[in-house]
């Protein structure tokens, strides 16, 4: 590590610990684990950059040489800039997170991609042409590095060890909803026929890759590998804050397991399906799996309005439901009620747009609000790709929400 690296974590390190030792975060904590547990005092306000911090930080801003420290060095300077620039209710704390090196391997049969640009819509060859290519898969190796993970801690502690609490920690998902994998494997416009004139084909793929699921999971409990997601600085679901003392589950003993974490479903890919081909080929199949979680996040864009009844039916402990900018929010708030997290996603397309209204932005988040009266409501800004060199719109967006969010009744 040259000095000049290490100088430039130090520095960047300190005044994280600096924002994490400030009044509003223990109170932001409170506020959140209140809000988990189903006790909101009012709505939460998260806005996440996303493709955005192309724009508000791009790579020209990272100053360090080497690339491990590089990519450390974004992470403080992000945790840095929203909490400057954005100012949501995202709790800011003194962990510095190193993930585990973990190598996952594909299924046997792995699609072609086909793009024209680095960002943008690109196209896929799906490898799963026939049933008999069904037997070429595979279950996925996973080949933990420990120690290249000790050696990455090593060099954080050596770093900014005595400014940050540096610990092994990370996720090794996002969902675990399976419908994505399954495109890929067949291709989205073949799985809609399939599932007409090609249902048995369509239930083995399914039911692999639920086995296939099961069996990484057991395999990273084994390793030991997993990670607690309860704290104040984990992300949850497709967007929230973890933060809660309900989980670990009763007779945790430091290994972590399914039953102590949080976990992600959707089926994106399933939204134009209707709820009985939903629960028939993708529904059921996710069950076994979330349902091996403490809690469980359902959804991300899809419009779930129509689904509802059999999320809540079937997942005994779900307790964070996306309502996308799909979604009749009116239908949502009638079914989700109190039971549940209201998570509202407003469209992003509105703030990220050649221009923005932000009246119309307002009225929206007040109206919804509204509709979402006696929810516990999240209202959270992601999926924003470009704010068109324009980075004060997140800024604007996350003030708006806010103060109609702590003047919510």
């Amino acid at each position: 590590m040259s000095p000049k690296d290490r100088r430039t974590l130090r520095d960047l390190a300190a005044r994280v610990a600096e924002i994490a030792s400030l009044p509003v975060q223990p109170e932001r904590i409170r506020l959140w684990k209140d809000f988990n547990a189903l006790r909101p005092h009012r709505p939460m306000v998260l806005a996440f950059p996303e493709g955005g911090w192309r724009e508000l930080l791009p790579d020209s801003a990272a100053q360090c040489e080497d690339p491990l420290l590089r990519g450390w060095e974004m992470q403080l300077r992000r945790t840095i800039y929203a909490h400057e620039h954005i100012r949501d209710d995202l709790p800011v704390t003194d962990h510095f997170n190193v993930g585990w090196a973990v190598t996952i391997g594909d299924y046997g049969l792995k699609e072609t991609r086909t793009r024209t640009e680095e960002l943008g819509s690109y196209r896929w060859d799906a490898p799963v042409k026939r049933p008999e290519d069904c037997d070429k898969l595979h279950l996925r190796s996973v080949v933990v590095d420990r120690a290249e993970t000790i050696r990455r801690v090593e060099v954080a502690q050596e770093a900014i060890g005595d400014v940050l609490r540096v610990r092994t920690h990370g996720s090794l998902w996002w969902s675990l909803g399976m419908t994505w994998a399954l495109i890929n494997l067949r291709g989205l416009e073949q799985v809609m026929l399939d599932m007409h004139e090609n249902r048995q084909l369509l239930h083995r793929l399914m039911a692999f890759l639920r086995d296939a699921t099961l069996h990484e999971l057991e395999t990273f409990e084994k390793e030991g590998v997993l990670s607690l997601n309860n704290g104040p600085d984990d992300y949850v679901g497709s967007g929230g804050v973890g933060a809660t003392d309900d989980l670990p589950a009763p007779g945790f003993e430091g290994r972590v397991r399914p039953k102590d974490m949080w976990v992600l479903g959707e089926s994106q890919e399933f939204v134009g399906v209707g709820p009985a081909m939903y629960h028939e080929f993708a529904l059921q199949y996710q069950l076994p799996v979330l349902n091996r979680f403490g809690l469980v996040c359902y959804g991300c864009c899809e419009p779930l309005d129509g689904k509802l009844d059999l999320v809540m039916k079937h997942i005994p402990r779900l307790r964070r439901v996306s309502v996308s900018p799909w979604c009749n929010r009116a239908i949502a708030a009638e079914k989700v009620g109190k039971r549940y997290i209201y998570s509202w996603k407003p469209n992003p397309a509105a703030l990220c747009g050649p221009g923005v209204d932000y009246g119309a932005l307002e009225r929206s988040i007040r109206e919804t609000i509204g509709i979402a009266r006696g929810c516990c409501l999240e209202i959270i800004m992601k999926d924003t790709h470009t704010f068109q060199g324009q980075a004060e719109r997140i800024s604007r967006w996350s003030e708006i929400a806010s103060r109609l969010a702590a003047e919510a009744p």
